[in-house]
């Protein structure tokens, strides 16, 4: 099974990043080449418009047969809240929680993040996960394109 990993605009963004270009770029070679499925929401679609072009350049360079947009909907808005009345993430962040509930809800493999901040943060993603099984959602992944790409170098 073709694994689909939701991503988020620092990921798309780390490709010109010279501490994360190696592993988004090793990342988006996977895309390339179709042993991935890059998911991305409308939120992702919308913050790359304030991206520098060569950002949004780079992301219209995953091939259509491995990308994935998802649009948000009324049940990631309320997962996005919970995240907030839980104290997951503060209100101001409220679009790093709806990438989080997005990739929650539409059951992706793994979030793809650099936001060490508000998303690949251990004790934020135990928080996220906590709500996530509170209401009857699985675990999400959480993880860097680093540890995705280590990953999977080490099973081979």
């Amino acid at each position: 099974m073709i694994q689909r990993i939701y991503i988020d605009t620092s990921v798309i963004g780390g490709c010109f990043d010279e501490e994360f270009e190696e592993w988004s770029n090793l990342l988006f070679n996977d895309f390339k080449l179709n042993k991935r499925i890059a998911v991305v929401s409308d939120i992702t679609i919308d913050e790359l418009s304030d991206a520098p072009v060569q950002v949004q350049e780079n992301f219209k360079t995953i091939p259509d047969k491995s990308l994935e947009i998802i649009v948000v909907n009324t049940e990631a808005r309320k997962l996005a809240d919970l995240y907030i009345l839980e104290n997951a993430v503060s209100r101001k962040f409220y679009e790093d929680a709806l990438h989080i509930a997005i990739s929650t809800i539409n059951q992706v493999n793994v979030l793809a993040s650099w936001n060490f901040k508000h998303i690949v943060n251990l004790e934020r993603i135990r928080l996220y996960n906590a709500v996530n099984l509170k209401n009857g959602y699985n675990i999400l992944e959480i993880r860097t394109p680093r540890e995705i790409i280590k990953f999977n170098d080490d099973e081979d």
